[in-house]
């Protein structure tokens, strides 16, 4: 009888709660009938990609800028409204990546983008090996020191050890630069992937950033051929007015050239009778010595 009992009570308590839930669930209906407006609200991922990657392209924008940027400049700039500008940097300021001048109402890259580099520069074999030997160069001929590798057919700096003269090169570790016109540009177009080359070769432009730059692919082409033969890369004032560079390989144990780097001053300092009776030889022996150290096994 108990059990019966016990039965009976779980039945008539089940039977009571699926008739509540029944008409709370058609009472609910009719409301949400009654009201089509209310609805879940929906993310839409396209707009999510579109303002992810207009924070990173106001990121990029703000690393031309070590002295910070205007909301009205950094609008025209990037193109998009003063309005959305304001929003995204408002999320970026939140998380860092981007630093308010409050003095200037400027804003530039915030320390935490430093902090998202830190393993990438840390974990670089080639900076960590090289950068004794290129700290040594830079002290025995008293100028500024570049390395630098290819990145989506640009030169970007890696590493730079700074002269102590007076008159310094404006350049910065992760700052980049076209191939064409720059030293380490044409050293490392010279033992690129063919189909690789062809690629950044059909992309550029040939603007001439300076009186001497090279602008036709002809001229470019053979200028190649030169480096190839030579054994280093010349930038005779093509990418900035009065700076002479010259730029030699680093090599991987597999022969290929990986990196580059240059030896960059004033045209009246970097004579051409200063590379080719100092630099020259002294770059020679610091690209080998880089290049062991890779285990490169050539001479």
């Amino acid at each position: 009888m108990l059990t019966l009992s016990i039965l009976s009570f779980c039945s008539h308590s089940f039977y009571s709660f699926y008739k509540t839930f029944t008409m709370s669930y058609h009472i609910l209906e009719r409301r949400f009938k009654m009201r089509p407006h209310i609805q879940c609200k929906k993310v839409n991922p396209i707009s999510n990609v579109q303002s992810l990657e207009r924070a990173l392209t106001i990121l990029n924008k703000l690393s031309e800028y070590p002295d910070g940027i205007s909301i009205a400049r950094l609008s025209e700039q990037v193109g998009l409204t003063k309005s959305t500008i304001h929003r995204l940097l408002a999320t970026l300021s939140n998380m860092n990546y981007v630093v308010k001048d409050l003095e200037t109402d400027k804003y530039k890259l915030g320390l935490q983008v430093l902090f998202l580099s830190r393993n990438l520069l840390n974990n670089s074999n080639i900076v960590n090996i090289a950068k004794q030997y290129l700290e040594k160069l830079s002290q025995e001929v008293n100028e500024t020191v570049h390395l630098c590798i290819e990145d989506s057919g640009q030169v970007i700096y890696i590493d730079k050890i700074e002269s102590n003269q007076t008159i310094r090169m404006f350049s910065r570790i992760g700052s980049r630069a076209p191939m064409y016109s720059t030293a380490v540009g044409k050293v490392l177009l010279s033992d690129m992937d063919q189909n690789h080359f062809e690629e950044i070769i059909s992309n550029i432009d040939f603007t001439p950033k300076t009186p001497t730059t090279i602008t036709s692919k002809e001229k470019f082409l053979e200028e190649i051929e030169m480096v190839k033969i030579q054994g280093y890369g010349l930038d005779n004032a093509e990418n900035e007015t009065f700076l002479r560079c010259i730029a030699f390989p680093i090599f991987n144990h597999k022969g290929k050239i990986v990196a580059s780097f240059s030896v960059s001053g004033p045209t009246n300092r970097v004579t051409m009778e200063f590379i080719n009776e100092t630099l020259i030889e002294k770059m020679k022996r610091c690209s080998l010595d880089i290049s062991r150290n890779l285990g490169y096994i050539g001479s």
